[in-house]
């Protein structure tokens, strides 16, 4: 008996959604000119590392930095929505796009932290380094695009777009070991030892091309390239009871990507595949004094990003 109720409920769910499947084909062959489309679940990964650096001033070091910090997300996995808004058919006709996605990631230990510094006057050897076991506690990612779509015959189109992100990294290291010029071996063994958040905010131009085929798949490849990107960031070295403020902008960003769709009916199933890199950003560090104060350092900062990026997600037009 429970078998039988479980097949007529199962032949129910069929039925309807093949009933609201011939109702939105009709719909769309009646003169449906926008859509809107949900994502409730995309699941993916990040590969790469976020990048700290510290410039000398003249005469301090032989080195071109003074300090380099890679913080690894060796993988970082995450999930998160998406919306979109556009034309039901984008070959029909040009049209307006506008999408929006949120990302947030799971937090774990990512890899490792490594600091290096070159403080010898003399040559540009390397003088001191730590490595710690690196934790990625925060991931937040929120992209936003708005852009047309240009069909070409009925199999091929573009989309110039211009899109705007946020996104926010951090991380503790704990652990491992220093190699110090004046104090010699270190060991951090149980020790929380450095803190460091990013806030990435980028305004991009971008290009998308696309090509249909056998109606059902398509592919697309798009690319971002801007110098509008800015770095808010934070760095607390807690055995040195230091903080650091850095406010740096103008490192050049790339973003290369592919995706693939393959749509069933009122369902698209998105293979998304992406590479980010932003190149040394420069500006003021601001380092924490007496009675919660900072002071404007004589050293310029920098940030900068490398990140390969998969997801997947289930689409779902809705209208």
């Amino acid at each position: 008996m429970k078998n039988i109720t479980a097949l007529k409920i199962l032949v129910i769910i069929i039925s309807m959604f093949i009933f609201i499947d011939s109702a939105y084909s009709q719909t769309a062959e009646n003169g449906r000119k926008y859509g809107f489309s949900f994502s409730p679940q995309q699941f993916g990964f990040v590969y790469g590392q976020a990048l700290e650096f510290v410039y000398p001033q003249p005469g301090e070091t032989k080195s071109k930095l003074l300090s380099k910090l890679t913080w690894d997300m060796k993988p970082v996995f995450y999930f998160g929505i998406q919306a979109q808004f556009s034309r039901a058919d984008l070959m029909s006709a040009p049209g307006f796009f506008s999408s929006i996605s949120i990302k947030t990631g799971i937090p774990a230990d990512s890899g490792v932290m490594e600091d290096r510094d070159w403080q010898s006057n003399k040559n540009d050897n390397l003088t001191d380094f730590s490595s710690h076991t690196n934790r990625t506690r925060d991931f937040f990612w929120l992209d936003t695009a708005v852009g047309i779509t240009l069909p070409v015959k009925t199999f091929f189109y573009f989309k110039p777009f211009f899109s705007f992100s946020w996104m926010r990294f951090s991380f503790t290291g704990r652990d491992g070991y220093g190699t110090y010029s004046i104090f010699g071996n270190v060991s951090f063994l149980g020790k929380e030892v450095i803190r460091y958040r990013q806030d990435w905010l980028l305004l991009t131009p971008g290009l998308s091309a696309g090509i249909r085929i056998f109606s059902r798949l398509t592919f697309e490849l798009s690319f971002k390239i801007s110098l509008f990107t800015y770095c808010a960031d934070v760095d607390e070295h807690l055995t040195r009871e230091k903080k650091f403020i850095d406010l740096t902008a103008g490192g050049l960003f790339l973003e290369p990507s592919f995706n693939i769709t393959y749509s069933f009916k009122r369902t698209d199933f998105v293979l998304n595949i992406s590479y980010q890199k932003i190149n040394n950003t420069v500006g003021n560090t601001y380092e924490s004094v007496k009675n919660n104060n900072y002071q404007l350092s004589q050293n310029k900062a920098g940030a900068g990003l490398s990140l390969f990026d998969m997801s997947f997600a289930v689409r779902f037009r809705l209208f």
